[in-house]
């Protein structure tokens, strides 16, 4: 998989685990620790990351609506 692409889906990935932590109930531990997983997964992809989150400060979208389309036309 291309190194956006990966970024994008590991950045997805902790949108959806942040947001279950903050729903009641559920097992936070299991998922606090995928978040710690997932961002050292994201550590091998800096520049992706930097990307994604430019496109989507200049979009004004939240990360989760991305398409990799989305980035690669911004850069």
């Amino acid at each position: 998989m291309e190194p956006l692409s990966e970024a994008l889906r590991l950045l997805r990935r902790q949108s959806e685990l942040e947001d279950a932590m903050c729903r009641p109930g559920g097992i936070r531990v299991v998922e606090e620790r995928e978040i710690y997983a997932l961002r050292e997964q994201l550590k091998h992809y800096p520049a992706a990351v930097r990307a994604i989150i430019d496109a989507a400060s200049r979009l004004h979208r939240p990360v989760e609506t991305l398409s990799p389309r989305d980035i690669e036309a911004g850069q």
